[in-house]
């Protein structure tokens, strides 16, 4: 599966996910690296089929709007330690795959996945 991690989270969840078998991108691989608009995310994303990873809610008022992003998983942990964050994220990448075989937009929150239709 093809992922698009956005600037406000660390580059190691790329590294996590292209190390579990995935292939992923940071905003930070890009050409205008953490410049990269939120229309250039998108357009990136729906070109190449990413499911684009972020805490900024502006993803989910594109997406529930303009089905833009292709793909959004939403952070919402609130302040956690990019260690922490990890530990989270790492074990439920499995989840998190079959879970965009058939849906679009899931969240991620301090204690779940969660899918929204």
């Amino acid at each position: 599966m093809n992922f698009l991690i956005d600037a406000q989270l660390p580059r190691q969840l790329a590294r996590t996910l292209t190390a579990a078998g995935h292939d992923a991108v940071h905003t930070l691989d890009l050409p205008n690296a953490n410049r990269t608009t939120d229309a250039e995310i998108n357009a990136i994303s729906l070109r190449e089929k990413r499911v684009v990873i972020t805490k900024d809610n502006d993803f989910v008022d594109s997406f529930l709007l303009s089905n833009k992003p292709y793909k959004l998983l939403l952070i919402s942990t609130g302040n956690i330690s990019n260690k922490d964050l990890e530990a989270l994220f790492t074990p439920l990448i499995p989840k998190m795959v079959a879970t965009f075989q058939s849906h679009d937009y899931a969240e991620l929150t301090s204690s779940a996945l969660i899918v929204h239709a």
